[in-house]
């Protein structure tokens, strides 16, 4: 699969799964002022694909990337390098004027196949790229900094719904889908007129929420969406989005550093180092068997209160090297106590070991 990293192919169905959106080759580099020549790289070379109605979870140390894909994805960032395509909408939706001049210099073979490789985001204008924002939300980690402090809680969930013309402004029908999309996340309509500061860390999460889904999304980056609550509300929350996944068929980018949690909440699990998804697979197969040997100390760092099956910790050696100059061959080996001279040479490509589990190591665990 990876040997044909950079090919598209037409048929974006794979093993019965409609493919949303197909990352190849995804750079984002951002440089470093004061230096001409110098840039940290934040995402080096990601190719991934999404399944629509999935939840994919994306785990790794704090700076290696995560919250810099799911923004890039989003074109929040504009990417580096690289193609990210877009299968939820048709071509002609999005650019009716390219795809009517289109028409008129393709053959009806050659026009069909524009449309099977889906929409190349990063090449869509300001005004195209904002028709796409109802489809592709975001959830921000701190529900303290992203909600405006001066707006009460209607206002921040129907400001979406009135920019993107669901609604010729305010007034019952629009004050009626907000109390509706407040219920949906767990917070009571006679909540509308008050104001982010009155309410406790969880509702603010829930009102981050409520406001994403507003619009009726199709794909939701869920960045840190429960890192900064409690444990007993980070559940809530958790059940919260797994029952209105199933109720909308929504897809989930859900990024995160805990484990524990991506597996309760995560179809797939993609692992990030440094700038690149070293492994990704189901979630059950991560946990039963790690091939890669960062996933195998990720997952030994897991607590645990079996008292009878004690886990031996890995304990990973030395500092993560600078995004900046990262070191040649696998960025992992200056850590892996499994390195041998091919490490240090040559970088490891993502293959496919079996049943959709893919990593990128010379020396797969067994």
């Amino acid at each position: 699969m990876m040997a044909e990293s950079n090919k598209i192919e037409s048929n974006k169905m794979e093993n019965g799964k409609k493919v949303l959106f197909s990352i190849r080759n995804l750079k984002k580099y951002f440089p470093v002022k004061g230096h001409k020549n110098m840039f940290v790289k934040a995402n080096d070379g990601i190719t991934i694909d999404i399944y629509e109605g999935e939840t994919l979870g994306l785990v790794g140390e704090s700076g290696c990337g995560k919250s810099t894909l799911g923004r890039t994805l989003l074109q929040l960032y504009p990417p580096t390098e690289g193609r990210t395509l877009y299968f939820g909408k048709k071509l002609e939706e999005i650019t009716p004027k390219y795809y009517e001049d289109a028409s008129k210099k393709l053959s009806s073979a050659e026009l069909e196949q524009l449309r099977d490789e889906g929409v190349d985001l990063a090449k869509l204008s300001y005004n195209e790229m904002r028709t796409l924002r109802r489809d592709m939300q975001i959830i921000f980690q701190d529900p303290y900094s992203s909600l405006n402090p001066r707006m009460t809680v209607g206002q921040i969930i129907g400001e979406g719904p009135l920019a993107h013309g669901f609604f010729q402004g305010p007034g019952e029908a629009l004050q009626n889908h907000v109390m509706q999309v407040m219920e949906d996340c767990g917070l009571a309509s006679y909540m509308i007129h008050r104001y982010p500061h009155q309410f406790s860390g969880g509702q603010r999460q829930r009102i981050g929420i409520a406001r994403a889904l507003a619009v009726n999304p199709k794909f939701v980056v869920c960045d840190e969406a429960v890192s900064a609550l409690d444990v007993s509300i980070q559940s809530q929350i958790l059940n919260l989005l797994s029952d209105l996944k199933e109720k909308d068929n929504l897809t989930y980018l859900f990024i995160s550093h805990a484990l524990s949690v991506v597996k309760y909440i995560s179809d797939r699990i993609g692992v990030m180092y440094l700038g690149n998804i070293v492994e990704i697979a189901r979630s059950e197969d991560i946990f039963r068997h790690p091939l890669h040997p960062y996933t195998e100390a990720l997952l030994s760092a897991i607590p645990t209160t079996n008292v009878d099956k004690p886990k031996n910790s890995i304990i990973l050696e030395g500092d993560i090297p600078s995004p900046i100059n990262p070191p040649r061959g696998c960025k992992f080996h200056t850590r892996c106590r499994y390195v041998t001279d091919i490490c240090k040479e040559h970088e490891p490509q993502l293959n496919d070991n079996g049943a959709g589990h893919l990593a990128a190591c010379h020396h797969c665990l067994v």
